[in-house]
């Protein structure tokens, strides 16, 4: 999945067919504004159109089929990628939109699967985006782009990277049928408005997966517009895997995806129990006692050390993180940080369950928690946070239905 291609597009939202909490609904009202992609050169050094795999013109006769084990994103309903950017925490949610897009290209109709994403830094928005995807009958996934929103204290800040094949430029292919150590490829390739070069330079790797080794993976190194370099990684079962731009010092990779990951039977008492607790803490901490909330923190901390269940690394992580915040809040009795902490927990252990349970279950339960969010920044007066959570909730909504929720 690109992460680092970011996207929306302009269409309407669709409207909020359940019940929100807090009467989120009404606060999320006023459509998202649509602007126009930043003009972006094509950088000196890329290779000559004789490296390139991606010359042929590609058919299209089952488009949404998209089989290609590098790139398999109809087939990865929801993925959770954890890093950092410098000293930034990252965050990005990919989902799989029960949504087609058709695009008319070279006097062919094409229909395009799309893929929702969000990124998150340091737990406020940062852009939500839709990509389009289809594979050719040769067993290439194409990209037929992305529309941008890019969000700065909360607030749109612009549309830049968007492009739609067709009415901007050629879609580019993302993923060759059989990658080859040498392969050269463009995603992006819309001269004057988006650019991008990937060589494939590593085939059949082993990369370390969120439930062990993951064989057949491959190393690509990705040119941008304005020469900046990234190291991606994909792998069979996950799509984009991995991806490190050294010269930001950023680096995101799969924590968790879904079927890909997903562990038979019910979801295990202790993690409901601790998304119950959480929520039960957050409730509480303004007016309980301190002894109080140390005993229920303290039961919450030694339940999740006794979790007998495998558990993906960067996620046992994330829990370790949010519980020690959890502690830290109530032995400095600070009782917004406590709120703030629980509200950590709480997310954490959704994306544990999301291995247990429907995408769509899950982000109803984010749902609740991030108007829980907004709540708790309301209260201490959080313009930016405020407008931050709108966002998340909009994005997160966006993505349900009436089935979905029931």
């Amino acid at each position: 999945m690109p992460v680092l291609h970011r996207s929306r597009d302009d269409r309407r939202r669709p409207p909020l067919r359940f019940a929100l909490p807090l009467g989120i609904a009404a606060l999320l009202a006023a459509p998202l504004a649509v602007g126009s992609a930043r003009a972006a050169p094509v950088p000196e050094g890329v290779s000559a159109p004789a490296d390139r795999v991606d010359r042929d013109r590609p058919v299209f006769s089952h488009p949404t089929r998209i089989t290609n084990p590098l790139f398999p994103i109809t087939r990865v309903t929801q993925a959770v990628q954890l890093g950092h950017e410098a000293d930034a925490s990252l965050r990005h949610e990919i989902t799989l939109i029960d949504e087609i897009k058709v695009f008319h290209w070279r006097g062919q109709r094409i229909e395009t699967v799309v893929s929702q994403f969000v990124a998150y830094s340091d737990g406020q928005i940062a852009e939500v985006a839709y990509d389009y995807f289809a594979q050719a009958d040769d067993g290439a996934v194409w990209y037929f782009g992305e529309h941008v929103a890019n969000y700065a204290d909360g607030v749109l800040d612009n549309h830049d990277g968007t492009w739609l094949a067709g009415r901007d430029g050629p879609p580019g292919m993302i993923m060759p049928s059989d990658p080859q150590v040498g392969d050269v490829y463009r995603p992006e390739n819309i001269p004057g408005l988006v650019f991008e070069e990937v060589t494939v330079k590593a085939i059949d790797q082993t990369v370390a997966g969120p439930r062990g080794p993951v064989h057949g993976a491959i190393v690509v190194q990705e040119r941008l517009s304005d020469g900046t370099l990234e190291d991606k990684t994909f792998a069979p079962g996950y799509g984009e895997f991995s991806a490190h731009v050294p010269v930001e010092d950023e680096l995101v990779t799969v924590a968790v995806a879904v079927p890909t990951d997903s562990i038979g039977g019910a979801t295990p008492p202790r993690l409901r129990q601790l998304s119950h607790d959480a929520a039960r803490v957050f409730a509480d901490a303004p007016s309980a006692s301190w002894r109080r909330l140390a005993a229920k923190v303290g039961r919450m901390t030694s339940s999740w050390g006794d979790f007998a269940r495998p558990v993906p690394p960067l996620l046992a992580e994330q829990m370790d993180d949010a519980l020690g915040g959890l502690q830290e809040a109530v032995a400095d009795r600070q009782r917004g940080d406590v709120r703030q902490a629980a509200i950590d927990v709480e997310l954490a252990a959704l994306d544990l369950r999301l291995q247990y349970s429907s995408p769509a279950r899950i982000d109803h339960r984010r749902l609740e928690a991030w108007a829980r969010q907004l709540r708790l920044d309301r209260s201490e007066h959080d313009g930016v946070g405020v407008a931050s959570d709108r966002v998340i909730l909009d994005a997160i909504a966006e993505r349900l239905d009436d089935d979905d929720c029931r």
